[in-house]
């Protein structure tokens, strides 16, 4: 499984980013993906996900209200939209995958991930 983000970027407190991730090798075992923030001295920390099989979707209480998931029609790039983004949202925003029979929130559980995306807001 390779996964490819992109959309990151610098902007302004009010603002809006649309992050996308790029996934190929997919199977039926890689049925959840998801977003995870990182910022210096911190761990991974989940900012939304998606099972893939049930359609449950969780998204943090940072950004709950602000972020929106999508995937196109043939689920192979899943997006984050980010709107009135705040400067506590800058970080280093990967993008994760993995097989599960439930909607898995922690980094370590994840054994897929992509190289990330910086989003800087000031």
């Amino acid at each position: 499984v390779q996964l490819v983000e992109s959309g990151g970027g610098s902007v302004q407190a009010g603002g809006s980013l649309r992050l996308s991730c790029a996934a190929s090798g997919y199977t039926y075992t890689t049925n959840c993906i998801g977003w995870f923030r990182q910022v210096t001295g911190k761990e991974r920390e989940v900012v939304a996900s998606i099972h893939g099989t049930t359609g449950k979707t969780y998204y943090a209480d940072s950004v709950r209200g602000r972020a929106t998931l999508s995937q196109d029609d043939a689920r192979t790039t899943l997006y984050l939209q980010m709107n009135s983004l705040k400067p506590e949202d800058t970080g280093m925003y990967y993008c994760a995958a993995g097989g599960f029979g439930y909607l898995a929130l922690t980094a370590s559980a994840y054994p897929y991930w992509g190289r990330g995306t910086q989003v800087t807001v000031s």
